[in-house]
């Protein structure tokens, strides 16, 4: 165990960027989730709008998660290029779709013109849809030959807000077993997964690097500029920080960077995107996510994002203190579902959020867009 006065060092700027960054994208994909399910609503197209998880569907999440990360730590080596080239294709995917309504924004304020070009192929598709997929096209083929660490966040960061907006939980009681099964996959795979298989499972799926199928397509056609290709790519499974960001030093785990799963913050996400639409199924009189007060006081996503915060700075401070990996869920599952279940006993609202359904958000009294 270090000295507390080493917890100073979570001021330092790569901890404090990747608590802002965390919290700041899990409360975008809850009210990016919400956005998408009132447009696919209003739009009446339910087929496509999300998932929804019922209790068979969320037990196999981390019994599914489980098989893909022992996959993952042995046959890595063989399976790296393929798992890169299909991570390509869904960060292209995502990428559109976090861009996506950022365009029809500035459309809509500049007014710009967005002729149809349904004659160009089988499926129509808008002048502005073709510019932002090669935009997306880019920052993909970007990320491939540069393997930079702001590329991978972004591309990890859009998948996401991508897999929140489309993978919904019907209330609390499938959320919190969900979260308390993956509470204890996190626990079991990051504590105990060396006793069982000779090394730390999840640390050494997470700090993998896949071999670049550019890189190997380009040397065995012997290109011009193979040495700007590299070899080897970090996958935006995870948001990583260099941990002298600016000039900061920050002690810990004996690595270049500081990490944090995309499950650390999809998870707590999909609790956050829950609460959100109950209050704003709550908030007649006003839809703004952003509105604080309510009929019975603070928002249940402003509990719950403030619990995130807290969880994740408690993670953060167990592993400065320790020097050792941590689950973050064991800090941010408490955290965040603690609150919500404390609050809404107090309100007389458990129950309700416990066996209540996804509201219609197409309602006649919701028909206000965020």
């Amino acid at each position: 165990m270090e000295p507390l006065w080493k917890l100073l060092y979570l001021l330092e700027p790569a901890p404090v960027t990747l608590l802002l960054t965390a919290v700041a994208v899990t409360f975008g994909s809850a009210l990016r989730s919400l956005n998408y399910g009132k447009e696919m609503e209003q739009n009446c197209d339910l087929s496509e709008a999300s998932i929804t998880l019922d209790r068979s569907k969320a037990l196999m999440i981390p019994i599914m998660s489980s098989c893909s990360l022992l996959l993952m730590f042995y046959l890595f080596s063989f399976v790296s290029q393929l798992l890169t080239a299909f991570i390509a294709i869904a960060s292209t995917s995502s990428l559109f779709f976090c861009f996506y309504p950022c365009v029809m924004y500035l459309k809509s304020q500049l007014g710009l013109l967005d002729p149809y070009m349904s004659r160009y192929c089988s499926k129509s598709f808008t002048l502005l849809q073709g510019l932002l997929l090669l935009l997306c096209i880019g920052i993909v083929a970007a990320w491939l030959v540069s393997g930079h660490w702001l590329l991978n966040n972004l591309l990890g960061i859009s998948i996401c807000i991508t897999f929140v907006s489309h993978v919904r939980l019907q209330n609390i009681k499938i959320c919190t077993m969900l979260l308390v099964c993956l509470f204890v996959y996190d626990i079991f795979w990051v504590f105990f997964s060396e006793r069982f298989f000779g090394a730390n499972v999840m640390v050494s799926v997470a700090t993998q690097q896949a071999s670049n199928p550019v890189h190997t397509v380009a040397n065995s056609l012997s290109l011009p500029g193979l040495q700007l290709i590299t070899k080897k790519l970090e996958l935006p499974v995870k948001i990583v920080f260099p941990r002298n960001l600016f000039g900061g030093v920050v002690p810990g785990i004996s690595a270049d960077f500081m990490m944090l799963g995309l499950g650390d913050m999809a998870i707590p996400a999909m609790l956050l995107s829950l609460v959100l639409c109950f209050d704003h199924r709550k908030s007649r009189d006003s839809v703004n996510p952003l509105d604080i007060p309510s009929a019975k006081g603070y928002k249940y996503i402003w509990y719950a994002l403030s619990g995130y915060a807290i969880g994740l700075v408690t993670a953060l401070a167990a592993g400065v203190l320790t020097q050792s990996p941590q689950p973050a869920l064991l800090y941010l599952v408490p955290a965040t579902l603690g609150p919500i279940i404390v609050v809404s006993w107090i309100r007389n609202e458990l129950t309700e959020l416990w066996e209540g359904t996804m509201p219609d958000l197409n309602d006649k009294a919701h028909l206000t867009e965020v």
